[in-house]
């Protein structure tokens, strides 16, 4: 029987966007340790970190249903290794077309990853949030989320 080998940090990175856009949210939570800490610092009026796998299991549970519909897949994949040997910085873009219209479309990323044992311990996901709430149909949505209340 072989020995398995722990998966790399760029390894790790290509299991989760490959996950995200073959839609196996469920299975995603998994590429995590159970205490991370993940966070979204581009998310419009902010968003607290992620810091358990239920917690990503919820957020990988709302991402499926956003994303019913869609075909995408990450393209334009540059993954850089840093001289942390735990840490990539991965460039990427998902890209696909919306069902409703045909419209083709690139969200573009950064993710940087810090991978112990094989998971994610630590990641800061840097996403184009307003183009993937308008593909998804949640433009208003975001945008509600960052109006001041009451017109303020």
């Amino acid at each position: 029987m072989a020995a398995s080998t722990t998966p790399t940090p760029a390894e790790v990175f290509r299991r989760l966007v490959d996950g995200v856009a073959g839609k196996r949210y469920d299975e995603l939570p998994e590429l995590y340790a159970e205490r991370t800490d993940v966070r979204h610092p581009l998310w419009p009026g902010g968003t607290p970190p992620l810091t358990s796998r239920d917690d990503l299991r919820r957020h990988f549970a709302a991402a499926a249903e956003t994303a019913a519909g869609m075909q995408f897949r990450p393209e334009v994949v540059a993954i850089h290794e840093t001289q942390d040997p735990e840490v990539v910085v991965a460039e990427f873009e998902y890209r696909g077309t919306v069902s409703a219209t045909g419209e083709a479309y690139a969200v573009p990323c950064i993710f940087v990853l810090r991978v112990r044992d094989g998971e994610i311990v630590e990641s800061r996901d840097y996403i184009d949030h307003l183009t993937s709430a308008r593909v998804r149909g949640r433009l208003d949505d975001l945008l509600a989320a960052v109006r001041p209340p009451d017109g303020a």
